[in-house]
């Protein structure tokens, strides 16, 4: 039991970063039909300039966070407007691959930077054991999943009932309808790259304050890819199950059966999933009449 407790709770951090990563993957899909592939390097890039002004510039945690999160958003805007808008009405290929190479040109400037030696992550969060239910349980791993799936729920609130987040919405559904109603398609394009760099700078944060700082955090990125696609790439619920699901199965298939199959075991039941369902869990499917 007290190991159940311990890979559970193991699961359903690593998913609930998961999630929020997942959910700027599902926003810029949405409302751009753009598959992200450097969304992990953006949690790579999120966790180092956090760790630049925390860490090597010796700033208040609070303050070197929001300084972050504004890198984030500028970063998330940049990419927009000089890589990702010259890309519109291009094949899809086309622009998966830039995405791709963008990907390889954030992983290069990390490394020339801060090099490639993992560095340790000043903690923000306790590292405490907690006793749950008799089992030692860290006390980040409970953090991590709290706040996590707090901002999942902070940014579906503003997806909600913001202004932004409604055309946003609207976006998505339809481009076209809504120019005709006076929204500005870049704009809203930009904002969704801009929310992508913060869930994924908080994703790389809460993934540092676990793991450290080090190029490890690319390939966790890379679990985001699995846990959209399972739950949909244009459901944010889906997201968000998705990566709970992907986290929980990693956990207790590295912890009951062996480490190695916990690389392989999300990829596995991904691609049961998408026999039955080709647009995941939650998507939608798409029917083009002619």
């Amino acid at each position: 039991m007290d190991l159940f407790l311990q890979l559970t709770i193991s699961g359903l951090t690593n998913g609930a970063v998961y999630a929020l990563a997942a959910l700027g993957f599902v926003l810029i899909y949405k409302s751009s039909d753009v598959i992200n592939f450097a969304q992990g390097e953006l949690l790579l890039v999120g966790a180092y300039v956090t760790y630049f002004f925390v860490a090597q510039l010796g700033l208040w945690w609070p303050l070197g966070v929001v300084l972050a999160l504004g890198v984030a958003v500028i970063l998330g805007i940049l990419i927009e407007r000089t890589v990702l808008r010259p890309m519109i009405g291009e094949p899809i290929i086309s622009v998966i691959m830039v995405t791709i190479g963008l990907a390889s040109v954030m992983r290069a400037v990390v490394i020339a930077i801060w090099g490639p030696v993992p560095r340790s992550f000043p903690a923000f969060i306790p590292r405490t054991t907690v006793n749950l239910a008799g089992a030692a349980v860290s006390a980040d791993r409970l953090w991590a999943i709290f706040l996590a799936l707090g901002m999942v729920g902070l940014f579906s609130l503003f997806f909600r009932r913001s202004t932004e987040g409604i055309a946003m919405r609207a976006v998505a559904d339809d481009q076209q309808a809504a120019l005709s109603m006076g929204i500005s398609v870049p704009r809203i394009f930009a904002i969704a790259w801009s929310i992508a760099g913060v869930t994924a700078t908080i994703a790389g944060m809460l993934l540092a304050n676990i793991i450290g700082v080090s190029g490890n955090i690319t390939g966790i990125g890379l679990r985001v890819f699995p846990a959209v696609i399972l739950g949909g790439l244009d459901s944010i619920p889906g997201a968000v199950i998705g990566g709970i699901v992907i986290g929980l199965l990693e956990a207790w298939t590295g912890g009951y059966i062996g480490h190695g199959l916990n690389q392989v075991a999300p990829f596995l039941v991904l691609t049961l999933v998408l026999m039955v369902r080709p647009y995941g869990l939650f998507g939608q499917e798409i029917i083009e009449r002619v």
